[in-house]
This record gives C-alpha cells, structure tokens and sequence, in this order.
C-alpha cells in the first residue's frame, strides 16, 4: 500500500543553501585567517632587508659598511617600484579579481627572493629588490578588495585589524628570528626561508577562496543573507561615493575628491613612519642605544607586539562606534608624539618603551585608514582605488629610509632623521582630522 504521505524532493546544491536549522557558517574568518598569513609572509620578505643592515658581515660583503645611504636604498628601492606598481596595477587586479590576482602576486615575489638569495654583488640584490617590489604591489590592493566584498560595513573595522594581524606579526618574528638564523646559517638563509613560505602560500589562496561569497562552496545561505543584508544597508545610507567608469575616468574621479585626497595623504604619512621605523629600528637600537645583538633582536620585535594590540583594539572599538576615522587621527598622532619622545630621552631602555608605544598607535592606525576608504569608494573599483592610496603612500614613503639614512650620515645621529617622520605623523594626523569632520 502507497504512503499517503507526500515526497519532498531534495533542494539542489546551490552555494548558501543549508537547512534552517543551521547557523551561519564562517567562510569570512577563515579567508581572514589565509589573507593575513600572505600579509606576514609579505613582511617577511620586506623586514630581512632591516635585520641584514645590522649585521656586519653582510655590509662588508656587499659593500655597503659606512654607506648609510645606500643601506637604505636596499628598502628605497622595493618601495618605489611597490608604489608605482600599486598605481599602475590596480585597475588589473579589478579587472581580473582578488583571487587569480593574488595567486600571479605571489608568483612574481618568489623569483626574486631567489636572486637575492644568490646575488654576489649589491647591484644584483637592488635589482631584486626592484622585482620584488613590483610583484608584492598586486598583492596589497587585492586584501582591501578581499574585505569589500567578504564582509558588510559593521564588520570591517574587525576584519581589516584581522588580516594586517600579519603586517604586525611578520616583522614581529623577523626581528626576532632572523638574527639567530643569519648567526646560524648565514644571512642568504632567510632569502631561501621566505621563498618557500611565499611558494606555500599559493595553494591556500588558490583552493580555499573566492572573489565574493556566493560563489564559495562551503558558504551557508544563513551566512550569505547575512553579508549581502549588511551590504544593502550601507547602500541604502550610503555617503556620496566616487563616480565608477573606465580606468581613466575613475582615476580623474579619485584625485579630484576631496575625501580620497585626505585619506590618500594620511596614509602617505602613515607609511612615512612605518618604513622608516621598520627599516632602521634595528640598526638604531644596536648602533645609537648600544644595544647587543640578542637584545636587539628582542627590542626590534617588542614594539610590533604592541603594535599587534592597537591593530586588535582600533578593529573593536571602530565597529562599536560605526566610525573610523577618529581613531586613525589619534594613531597617527600618537605615533608620532611618541616616537618624538623616544629619539629624545637619554635612557636607552625608556627609547625602546617609548618606541613600544610608538607602534601601538601606529597599530590602530593602520586598519582605520582602509576601513575609512571602503566607506566610500564602491566595490568594483576598490582594487584601483587602493592601489592608488596604497602606491603614493609607498614612493612617498620609500623616500624614508634613505632620507633617514642622509640625515643620519650628515648629522652623526639619528635624532634628526626620527624627527622628519614625526613632522610627517603630525601633517597626516591633521588630514585625518578632516575625515573626522566627515563623520567617516
């Protein structure tokens, strides 16, 4: 005898679909967990260069002892083809999408690492570096795009202190290791190192994330409901954005608003500090502090610890306020006064604290910068746009280290150089003051 109880087909498999019963999955924050280990494996690569200027063996055998400048150019120049590279290649990564983008990224920075690895002569290790910069600018662009499209306007604050976890840590394990790597096995050691991380990475980019959610496997629809309602939320209070089109067209829209011109600034000053600080924190320590080797290493990485915490609290407390742009004024502020205080103190473990504390401001102010430009610039050209912020802040920035390097060979301390990245803080904290008053 039939059943009279009718039979229910089986809902086809769609990307989002689950039983009700189930909550939202959590796809978001394990794309989260990838994105912020291609940041640390980025600053990897980028923080051997301010370890190698330390140690004494590798300036002799490149040449470069005595040589403050050219030690900075080794940083000058990753950074001016990074920020042209940022410029020029973020309308491809828009065009192409996060995920290919970011697999061609990691690609292009394995080969040079490579040649580092190898070079005999400083002119080989600078063209290397050239490369580098290069291939890690389509890297950048594509974790702000990331983001976009993952997570809705309330969750953003969280999720870019998560993935720049990376920019914090990496430099954090670099100080820290590398100097007993390159004790034990010699400074080509951490170029070999970092390739191989770099090489791993591609599989987890590759196999386990997509541009936008709803073309992930292992999304939930409880999940998808969620980012797409938080999407349409900010669309429907959404503040005057900039005006999409080709390349070009959006180009000319970005550097005639006044909002992405503040921001672009704040950053530029941003990135003034940190390149400055990262690529000679060690050598200041070991050299102007009289710091030993080992306690160099452990005093180069404390400050990126700290740093780690303001990128964690600044991620929490955004998204409780809905707002952004107040807490990247007061880091870039902060960072500056007391990096100013630290080039000044006599005592040589208060500079250090001082410097701590530094990097904690300049932790907060980090994810703010990017969470303030999603507020307004639309998805489909969130790779162009932060390409552009991201890539002028870095060839205004590389222009630190060396300056840096000059001012310290021409004054015979390092007092002079600290001081012009705290009078850059302070004019990019005044353009952050003017994303507050636009209640970003």
């Amino acid at each position: 005898m039939a059943s009279s109880t009718p039979q229910v087909e089986p809902a086809a498999r769609v990307p989002g679909v689950t039983t009700p019963a189930q909550g939202p999955s959590r796809v978001r924050v394990w794309l989260l967990g990838i994105l912020s280990f291609t940041v640390l494996v980025a600053y990897l690569d980028r923080v051997n260069v301010s370890v190698l200027i330390a140690f004494p063996r590798f300036l002799a055998e490149m040449g470069l002892r005595n040589n403050p400048v050219g030690q900075g150019l080794l940083m000058t120049f990753f950074l001016v083809a990074y920020g042209l590279g940022n410029i020029l290649l973020g309308p491809v990564g828009d065009r192409l999408g996060p995920r290919k983008t970011m697999c061609v990224a990691l690609v292009s920075w394995t080969v040079p690492l490579v040649v580092a690895a190898t070079a005999r002569t400083v002119t080989v290790l600078y063209a290397a570096m050239l490369v580098l910069g290069v291939g890690e600018a389509l890297h950048y662009p594509m974790l702000i795009a990331f983001v976009k499209n993952w997570f809705p306007r309330a969750e953003r604050g969280k999720a870019n202190s998560s993935w720049l976890l990376g920019q914090m840590i990496g430099p954090a394990l670099g100080m820290a290791c590398f100097a007993m790597v390159i004790a034990s096995y010699g400074w080509r050691s951490i170029y070999w190192l970092c390739a191989t991380l770099s090489l791993l990475s591609i599989p987890l980019v590759w196999f386990f994330t997509t541009d936008r959610p709803e073309q992930h496997r292992r999304i939930n629809r409880a999940e998808l409901e969620h980012i797409t309602r938080g999407k349409r939320q900010e669309a429907a209070k959404g503040k005057k954005r900039v005006q999409s089109g080709n390349a070009w067209r959006s180009f000319v829209g970005l550097i005639k608003n006044p909002d992405f011109c503040c921001s672009a600034f704040a950053f530029c000053a941003s990135a003034s500090m940190w390149w400055g600080i990262m690529s000679w924190l060690p050598q200041y320590l070991r050299v102007a502090r009289g710091f030993t080797w080992a306690k160099m290493g452990f005093f180069s990485s404390l400050p990126y610890l700290f740093g780690l915490l303001g990128l964690i609290s600044a991620g929490v407390v955004a998204d409780r306020m809905k707002r952004a742009a107040p807490l990247n004024c007061i880091g870039l502020a902060g960072c500056a006064l007391f990096l100013g205080l630290g080039a000044i103190v006599h005592n040589g473990y208060l500079s250090a604290c001082l410097l701590c504390v530094a990097l904690f401001f300049k932790g907060v102010s980090i994810p703010m910068a990017w969470t303030v430009l999603q507020a307004f610039i639309p998805a489909n050209m969130m790779g162009q746009a932060a390409g552009l912020q991201n890539g002028s802040a870095q060839l205004v920035g590389s222009l630190s280290p060396m300056i840096v390097g000059f001012l310290t060979g021409a004054t015979g301390a390092y007092t002079a150089g600290l001081m012009y990245l705290v009078a850059f803080g302070l004019l990019g904290a005044a353009c952050g003051f003017y994303l507050v008053l636009r209640k970003y």
